[in-house]
């Protein structure tokens, strides 16, 4: 956060959504951008998605010759495919390693805290080589997890770090860099997509996020607990599969998978569109619900 490494010979440059939309406030022709590329679009979040609909909206109006491109490892990607104009689609497989998924026979009515530490000890106890990635949903669950990890019945001795977007830089730096013991990582869906980390041949998947959803006719904003999708499942089983073979560990029974929603809900039906429709407002686009959207928000929302 607010790190800025470009200058006058950067030739491509990594940045957020958020960033993008500010660079359309400042200069609505990206004239000094040459190709546009949306990364890890099955996310789906709101400042994502407009950034598309703006892109897209300047290519066809002022910029054909703006190079536009969206990638993801899970998405459905017939539906982006036909809103760019029916534009072509490529496939690249890239290099993955067989990832073994074990699921709870039945249910575990035990905090998932308590289930990820028994996971990580037999994952440790059965002698399997490699670093081990915990997902956990938000900042006091990783910290009830490392407090269930220090119970370990184990021979072996672990670092157990925590990552969050809470943690100071060099706190966060401590999951990246090289460590003399086995590192158990728990951390939030930071992990799932935005960061790899070297060395994780395991994952134990609480299977939960925090979910922002905004109720529009009350006005009011909640942060709910709820099971990640499929596609996200997907998404964090695949981070033990990056260097080597791994297994993935899933804190819910396979019928439970089955009943799970395929993709991510898009965060434009589901969070407050205030300060989306004041930046349309901004660059001169003043009817947010007939504007070109991949999913077109509720009209009592916006």
């Amino acid at each position: 956060r607010f790190d800025d490494h470009t200058s006058p010979g950067t030739r491509i440059a990594f940045i957020t959504e958020g960033i993008l939309l500010r660079w359309l406030q400042d200069d609505r022709m990206l004239s000094k951008v040459g190709a546009v590329v949306f990364d890890e679009f099955h996310e789906r979040n709101l400042l994502s998605d407009v950034a598309l609909a703006l892109v897209k909206n300047l290519q066809q109006n002022q910029r054909p010759d703006l190079a536009m491109l969206v990638m993801s490892a899970t998405l459905d990607a017939e539906p982006i495919a036909e809103y760019l104009g029916q534009c072509p689609t490529l496939v690249s497989e890239g290099q993955s390693y067989p990832v073994d998924v074990e699921y709870l026979q039945v249910p575990d009515q035990r905090p998932f805290t308590f289930q990820a530490a028994d996971a990580v000890e037999r994952i440790i106890n059965d002698g399997q080589e490699g670093d081990i990635l915990v997902f956990m949903p938000g900042r006091g669950e990783i910290n009830g997890t490392l407090e269930a990890l220090r119970g370990l019945r184990t021979e072996e001795r672990v670092a157990c770090i925590p990552l969050h977007g809470a943690l100071e830089p060099q706190e966060q730096d401590r999951a990246f860099a090289p460590n003399a013991l086995r590192k158990v990582i728990v951390a939030t869906n930071v992990a799932e997509t935005s960061i790899t980390i070297d060395g994780i041949r395991h994952v134990v998947d609480s299977g939960v996020a925090r979910v922002a959803r905004y109720d529009a006719e009350r006005g009011i904003g909640t942060l709910l607990l709820e099971p990640i999708s499929r596609a996200s499942a997907d998404q964090r089983k695949g981070r033990a599969g990056r260097t080597a073979s791994g297994t993935c560990h899933r804190l819910w029974t396979e019928g439970g998978h089955k009943g799970r929603e395929e993709r991510n809900t898009p965060e434009i039906q589901r969070s407050d569109l205030a300060e989306v429709v004041l930046l349309l407002h901004s660059l001169g686009i003043r009817e947010a619900t007939t504007f070109d959207w991949l999913d077109k928000p509720d009209t009592q929302a916006v």
